[in-house]
């Protein structure tokens, strides 16, 4: 079964965003996003100091099923990656909401994170994900 933490945002594309006291956010993405990449062998983050538009791609998970984009859940600046992710990328699998996190971003503007999805919506739209999902396999 997927967790999904109740103290954190998600969005529709499967990441997740904790609020930190200094104005800044995490991200990463969700359980059932690294379940559906399988085990991941390489992060491609963005550079500390980038400007990015909500719904950017900007950064870049691969797997050995394949390669996915991750998206800017809000708009901001990348303040830093997660260097440990460079040498282990599994972590994203093996703790995604703890030290697989993939960056810190500040927001441009705090408010926009009350648009993003609490747990009990989140939890809804991954179940009708994972309902299209055994459909789709239903019928190969």
């Amino acid at each position: 079964m997927t967790q999904i933490p109740q103290q954190l945002k998600y969005t529709d594309d499967h990441e997740w965003v904790r609020a930190e006291a200094d104005g800044s956010i995490v991200m990463g993405v969700t359980d059932h996003a690294q379940h559906q990449l399988g085990e991941l062998v390489y992060v491609e983050l963005p550079d500390a100091g980038r400007t990015v538009a909500r719904g950017d791609a900007m950064a870049v998970v691969e797997s050995t099923k394949a390669a996915s984009d991750v998206y800017a859940p809000l708009a901001g600046v990348v303040v830093q990656g997660n260097p440990a992710l460079a040498s282990q990328p599994e972590l994203v699998n093996t703790d995604p909401y703890g030290e697989g996190w993939l960056l810190r971003l500040r927001p441009a503007d705090a408010a926009d994170l009350a648009a993003l999805l609490d747990s009990a919506a989140y939890t809804k739209a991954d179940q009708r994900c994972q309902a299209y999902t055994k459909l789709l396999a239903a019928e190969d």
